[in-house]
């Protein structure tokens, strides 16, 4: 901070605090006066039939009142409050920062965390996916983390993946939702309408209903099995049953991210799909991650369905 600005507010607080002190004792000199008096003066406030007398302050509202002005005087020198001036020293840990007071909080709380989220850091997930104690903390950072997305019962959302069924775009094992969960991850499917034009568009929609079994158009799935094989063998396979380590879908089941009737399949062909998974490494410790990461696990085990 300038030291004009420094001074300006230092000016500033003092000014107004020896203002409203100036006002507090110059209505403090007046007198009271009462019905007796042919000279009372009221506030001009009135309310069925009851004036209200333009009195000074009672005296114990008085006392409390200095007492605040007492209060901010000791404060203002104890903590920062008058521009760059930083305050005492408070407790042998310098001048007191409002970040000081938060690194401090939070490293009270970690010590307290650490007791209760260490005895799980180095449990296997398999193992912590059977724990009843580790699940409710794992349910929690779900809730806090991961619900807004996929719901509270992690079953998805459109566009957001059902945790609860086995259908794993990049894996499901505890190492790749691990891997997830620290580093996100990032839709890449292209939009196919310039290359394809709607009616190439609309004749390989016909061929992924056909691969999940779905009611199709026979004669335009035909022609757009030349499609797929020409521009989505690559990600999605020669069978349509997806690649794990592109993210690609399978498409020969009946679970579809986005949904698999045939307008929202054209459309995700015509524009194609680039959905978020926010890593969260920076966002929850390791110890977090891991009960988060068996939580997850746990939801698509069998003895869970």
């Amino acid at each position: 901070m300038s030291t004009f600005w420094s001074l300006w507010i230092i000016i500033l607080t003092v000014t107004n605090l020896v203002l409203l002190l100036w006002i507090l004792f110059a209505n403090r000199k007046r007198a009271v006066v009462g019905e007796e008096s042919t000279e009372a003066k009221t506030t001009g406030h009135e309310y069925d039939g009851i004036e209200e007398y333009d009195n000074p302050l009672p005296r114990w509202w008085f006392y409390m009142f200095l007492l605040t002005f007492i209060f901010s005087a000791v404060y203002l020198v104890i903590y920062p409050g008058l521009g760059a001036y930083k305050g005492i020293a408070w407790k042998d840990t310098g001048a007191w920062t409002s970040v000081g007071e938060l690194r401090g909080d939070q490293a009270k709380a970690e010590t307290i965390y650490a007791e209760t989220y260490g005895v799980y850091s180095k449990m296997p997930i398999e193992d912590l996916a059977r724990n009843p104690d580790a699940l409710k903390m794992g349910f929690r950072l779900f809730l806090n983390n991961c619900a807004v997305c996929h719901g509270s019962d992690g079953g998805g959302n459109p566009g957001f993946p059902n945790l609860t069924d086995k259908d794993w775009l990049y894996g499901g094992t505890p190492d790749k939702i691990l891997e997830t969960l620290n580093h996100g991850r990032k839709a890449a499917m292209p939009a196919w309408s310039a290359l394809l034009g709607e009616k190439g568009i609309a004749e390989t929609t016909e061929y992924v209903l056909s691969l999940s079994g779905a009611e199709h158009d026979a004669a335009k799935a035909v022609a757009g099995k030349k499609h797929f094989e020409v521009n989505c063998v690559a990600c999605h396979g020669v069978d349509g049953k997806g690649n794990q380590l592109l993210g690609a879908p399978n498409l020969t089941d009946d679970i579809w991210l986005y949904g698999g009737e045939a307008a929202t399949i054209r459309q995700t062909l015509r524009h194609g799909r680039n959905g978020v998974m926010p890593a969260q490494k920076d966002l929850l410790k390791q110890d977090r991650i891991h009960l988060l990461a068996a939580y997850v696990y746990s939801l698509s085990l069998d003895d869970n369905n």
